[in-house]
């Protein structure tokens, strides 16, 4: 038997999972990498997927099928204008990938993790990178509490054995690092860089930035990081992960609670309903930011590299590292640019030095 891990973020989590699958096959389980599966939402910002919302099934061609899981494999492709990094990170991690599709309903996404858990896992084993898992819905800098939600909510409905960790408390911006401390009282593991030695081919291409903050933190980066959307220090906790109860997570969580009592048949009614707890409509906000214009690509850097670290550093503000997205947007690049900025740098890190 094997662990079924869930990136319940969305977005870059799958790669903190990733690191997280290794520490615990390290130091609790003995299971190898290659032998995991991280279940995650197709969700991932509009400079990635142009659509709004999260892509289903229906959105993808060639999933694998085996035993009923939709499998990710680096030959999937998304129907356009759909886009997902998840194909080319099926190439680069481990574990296989599994999709989830959350658009109908509380009901039907218990009912995949449940068929999921049941092609051979014996423990279902949550991860949000940053801790916003435990949201309580009124914090000033809470982003996206959705998605988190659904996960718990899906995994007490569906009754499958079910523990929670949070990586790099803090890493995503979305709750300060104290207030996720505050609520965690589980055991903590410490992941090695050789954990992060597996993700390392998908850091240096993925826009992820709470991943990356991750995994700098086990690298042993300290000190502030400039993201695109916070100033993020990093602390000895930010290289650690927490874990906690399902019923804990619950407990913190009030999107998910509400789910637990309504059922919401759709992702459209899952959405309006912790708009109302929390005014954050992330369905909404998606597609007018979908229906805004965006620039250009352009085709190739237009930087010399002392050019290039000038721009950086003077966007930086004084911060002594910052994020490879963060580095391409202020020199007006987009994410699949990235590779190129590195090499133009030299940059081999997670993070980018820049003081």
């Amino acid at each position: 038997m094997s662990d079924l891990f869930i990136a319940a973020g969305g977005g870059g989590d799958p790669v903190g999972t990733a690191i997280t699958a290794a520490t615990v096959g390290r130091v609790l389980t003995g299971t190898p990498l290659g032998d995991a599966a991280i279940a995650t939402y197709a969700w991932e910002r509009l400079e990635v997927d142009p659509t709004s919302g999260p892509l289903g099934v229906v959105h993808f061609a060639d999933l694998a099928d085996p035993t009923g899981m939709p499998v990710i494999a680096p030959t999937t492709r998304p129907i356009p204008p759909a886009g997902s990094t998840l194909p080319a990170l099926a190439a680069d991690l481990p574990a296989r990938l599994a999709l989830l599709d959350p658009w109908q309903g509380l009901s039907a996404l218990a009912e995949q993790i449940r068929r999921l858990a049941d092609t051979g896992f014996d423990h279902v084993r949550i991860v949000d990178v940053g801790g916003d898992i435990l949201a309580h819905g009124d914090e000033d800098t809470l982003c996206s509490p959705l998605v988190d939600a659904l996960v718990l909510a899906a995994c007490r409905l569906a009754g499958v054995p079910a523990t929670v960790y949070v990586a790099g408390p803090g890493a995503d911006g979305e709750i300060p690092q104290a207030d996720v401390l505050d609520r965690l009282d589980g055991d903590a593991l410490t992941p090695l860089v050789q954990d992060v030695a597996a993700v390392r081919e998908a850091l240096s291409w993925h826009p992820s930035e709470a991943s990356a903050l991750f995994a700098a933190a086990v690298d042993g980066v300290r000190g502030p990081i400039r993201t695109v959307n916070h100033l993020i220090p990093l602390t000895d906790a930010s290289a650690r992960i927490h874990s906690t109860t399902l019923d804990d997570a619950l407990a913190h969580n009030t999107v998910a609670a509400h789910l637990l009592g309504v059922l919401p048949p759709t992702l459209e009614a899952a959405a309006d309903l912790s708009a109302e707890l929390t005014q954050i409509h992330e369905l909404d906000r998606e597609r007018v930011a979908a229906a805004e214009p965006s620039a250009p690509a352009r085709a190739a850097l237009p930087w010399t590299e002392p050019a290039a670290w000038e721009a950086i550093r003077h966007a930086a503000q004084g911060a002594p590292h910052v994020t490879l997205r963060f580095a391409a947007l202020a020199l007006g690049l987009t994410w699949r640019q990235i590779p190129s900025l590195r090499a133009l740098l030299g940059a081999q890190g997670p993070v980018l030095a820049v003081a």
